[in-house]
């Protein structure tokens, strides 16, 4: 019997917490730690997926060298009638520049995403089709991102009634439980530093090639970033209501995630909680990504022994 048992990764929402998942990934790995299958919700959905694609060193290169408050300077302003956002398009677009796989089957590691039915309520598992179609539905936060329509069905952010979907990974029989909460509260005992942005350029080519398009991507943003907030305050006929308005809205989806978040995880706890210490971001302080990468790797670091206790127990229970 091999000794190398299966591990579950469960990367929750979050928001800008999100690429703590980025850190959380890297420590297991450099602790030679198995990730056998991922179960996401939300951001960690798309973390993980591009993960299990392969594609995480090209992920974060990305976030570092751009100016993450304009990530929503990304996505096309639409009538406010089901959502401010349309972010099929464009998720495809900041999906399909790290990697080109397509469909679940195409994964290296299997993803399992949560989303809701907008309609009954109802917790929703695709693990299967399109990926792009799979990523809309996590990822739609209720009022913010249009539903998305996945087979019949109308589906939003998953985060409504599973933040942290530990039960669907208990479903998948693994040996060990590690779930990631980046809604806990908890805030960090390290100051946070201004994000630098990195724009050194390598030698070579492809490097030229990656260097030029961050370039045309921070082009893109400075310009967007003033089009998007005219754009809302033309549409909503008041001034200045664009901070306002995201910061309701996020402000008290954060509040619903804690809540639902606490009860979920007393009652089907993991055998592993990381928790990074993010309490004191808000859902779209995007611009701290090295510090939130680090809160992640540090969340793991602190668990470490007690993960590779729990592997080593499971090991030497199946005799």
């Amino acid at each position: 019997m091999s000794s190398r048992k299966s591990v579950v990764l469960v990367l929750g929402s979050g928001s800008s917490r999100g690429w703590a998942h980025i850190g959380v990934i890297e420590a297991l790995e450099e602790e030679d730690i198995p990730i056998n299958y991922i179960v996401g919700c939300s951001i960690g959905s798309y973390i993980g997926t591009l993960y299990a694609s392969g594609s995480l060193g090209s992920l974060k290169e990305f976030v570092l060298k751009m100016d993450g408050k304009k990530v929503f300077s990304y996505f096309d302003v639409v009538f406010p009638r089901s959502g401010l956002l349309n972010g099929t398009k464009k998720l495809k677009e900041l999906f399909s520049m790290h990697t080109d796989v397509k469909n679940f089957s195409d994964l290296k590691i299997p993803v399992i995403m949560v989303a809701t039915d907008l309609e009954t309520g109802d917790k929703v598992v695709l693990k299967s089709g399109n990926l792009i179609n799979a990523l809309r539905a996590t990822t739609s936060i209720p009022g913010l991102f249009a539903p998305a329509r996945v087979n019949e069905r109308w589906l939003v952010d998953g985060a409504l009634v599973d933040p942290v979907p530990v039960g669907v990974a208990r479903a998948i029989e693994a040996d060990v439980v590690i779930a990631v909460d980046l809604n806990s509260g908890l805030v960090s005992r390290k100051k946070r530093k201004k994000q630098t942005i990195h724009t050194e350029k390598k030698s070579g080519d492809q490097h030229d090639y990656k260097n030029e398009l961050m370039r045309k991507l921070t082009d893109y943003y400075e310009g967007a970033e003033l089009s998007f907030k005219n754009k809302i305050n033309d549409l909503l006929r008041r001034e200045s209501s664009t901070p306002y308005i995201m910061e309701t809205l996020t402000t008290s989806i954060g509040i619903m995630q804690e809540r639902i978040t606490r009860i979920n995880l007393a009652v089907d706890p993991p055998d592993i909680l990381i928790q990074p210490r993010l309490g004191e971001l808000k859902m779209m302080d995007f611009d701290q990504v090295e510090h939130v990468i680090e809160e992640g790797y540090i969340g793991i670091k602190e668990k470490i022994e007690d993960i590779k206790m729990m592997l080593e127990y499971t090991y030497i229970r199946q005799f």
